[in-house]
């Protein structure tokens, strides 16, 4: 049965492609809509991005005819403005302002009432990433539900990067043995993905165990190349971050993704792997470390200063842990390290747009922050010679409109999981502080 979905601004705003996402229904885009798109279109960010990227397709689509009559899409559903707002005084009577997110709720509501006495009725649905409008619309009794299409998987599909596998004593005995074992001896159910790690257990509740990586080709199970040394003086404190070290100083996967809950050394490990590559084994020209500063792309002239001085508030956790690694006294010295090395360099995503970086170790944190046009923008930068770690909490989210399945961190850890040049490790065991960890988990 076809249905009708009306869609709220940020839902465009979010993927100017959802235009297209709805099969063979019909798409109905409120006039109120056009007219908050407009006024984003001058931002140089990515909302203002996306508003210009909707007008040019709405703008294309009008070669084809009228869009207050409807224009048919290629995936034979319908796409039309709706100016009529009919039912609005309904909507008044129970919140009152005459806002635009009620213009939006009184044209879904006008169409719901239209289809009750249609013939051939089908269900009216209001699309929105704004909880309150679909809380709104649900007072109103109308069907509302998030936008759903960008999304890669469930909350139950995480792909962790790791797998812990109960075999028989012998296996384990033959990797001891030669030093490595094929994917198709152990008969999986499911197929493991290139560098990704395998823990191996004693079936019979022993204590014998390996730990394994999965090759590039996906062919064979291999032994961790690194020991457990320091890394810049930090040793991995358990299997996760000792998998995390792997990835992050093997210079053949050059794309390193990284998540977990604070204090779990996501960003620690990252540097400390960061400056082994710079500044010991100058693998890398420079170590660029970056954040969003939410949301990306917003100007730094509000706050005082030089861009350094701008930047210092949103860069302060990055500076923590470099005053750790470098073990500093006094308040300043790191300032004083880093203006000497010149190899280092803190830097907002503002900046990063329209760089090409070759040969350069790049940390991205916060990614979880970064919408899938984001990421896809900062990871296309990456020059030959490089590798980028792109690491973050997908459970703690700042952006008004993602959430822990549809952030640019999820997006490419699931998207490049299969790939022989990417690896992940989410890692859930907290090393800060046992009050840290407590907060992690009880918070």
């Amino acid at each position: 049965m076809k249905k009708i979905f009306v869609l709220d601004t940020n839902v465009l705003l979010h993927d100017p492609q959802s235009l297209f996402s709805f099969d063979d229904n019909e798409v109905i885009i409120p006039a109120i809509v056009l007219e908050e798109i407009d006024s984003k279109k001058r931002l140089a960010d990515e909302l203002g991005r996306n508003a210009r990227h909707v007008s040019r397709l709405l703008d294309q689509m009008r070669e084809s005819g009228h869009l207050h009559e409807g224009i048919d899409l290629p995936s034979g559903g319908l796409i039309k403005v709706e100016l009529n707002h009919r039912s609005f005084v309904r909507v008044q009577e129970m919140f009152g302002e005459m806002s635009n997110d009620n213009r939006i709720l009184a044209v879904a509501l006008n169409y719901q009432m239209e289809q009750e006495n249609a013939e051939n009725s089908r269900s009216v649905v209001l699309v929105s990433k704004d909880v309150l409008v679909r809380i709104k619309a649900d007072v109103l009794g109308l069907q509302a539900q998030d936008y759903l299409s960008d999304r890669v998987l469930d909350n139950s599909e995480f792909y962790n990067g790791n797998i812990t596998l109960h075999v028989h004593p012998s296996v384990i005995d033959e990797f001891y043995t030669y030093r490595f074992l094929s994917v198709n001896h152990l008969q999986l159910r499911d197929r493991l993905h290139p560098n990704e790690f395998v823990i191996l257990r004693d079936e019979m509740g022993t204590s014998k165990s390996a730990l394994l990586k999965v090759s590039q080709d996906g062919m064979r199970l291999e032994p961790l190349y690194l020991s457990n040394d320091p890394v810049w003086g930090i040793t991995a404190r358990n299997a996760q971050q000792r998998m995390a070290l792997e990835l992050l100083l093997n210079d053949d996967i050059p794309l390193v993704t990284l998540s977990g809950k604070a204090g779990t050394g996501k960003t620690l490990l990252a540097l400390a792997a960061g400056l082994l590559k710079v500044e010991d084994e100058h693998k890398y020209k420079k170590l660029l470390i970056a954040r969003p500063v939410v949301p990306m792309g917003k100007d730094l002239g509000y706050l005082p200063g030089e861009k350094e001085e701008k930047l210092r508030p949103w860069m302060q956790p990055i500076y923590d842990n470099l005053e750790y690694l470098f073990d500093t006294k006094k308040a300043g010295d790191i300032d004083k390290i880093l203006m000497g090395m010149g190899s280092i360099q803190v830097e907002a995503l503002t900046y990063i747009r329209g760089r090409s970086i070759p040969g350069q170790f790049i940390i991205i944190d916060e990614a979880q922050n970064l919408t899938k046009h984001e990421v896809k923008t900062i990871v296309s930068r990456v020059g030959e010679g490089s590798k980028i770690v792109l690491m973050g909490d997908p459970g703690q989210i700042d952006h008004p409109y993602l959430d822990s399945i549809s952030n640019g961190l999820t997006h490419i850890v699931e998207k490049f999981k299969a790939e022989s040049i990417s690896g992940h490790m989410t890692l859930e065991k907290g090393e800060r502080s046992k009050l840290a960890q407590h907060a992690a988990d009880l918070l």
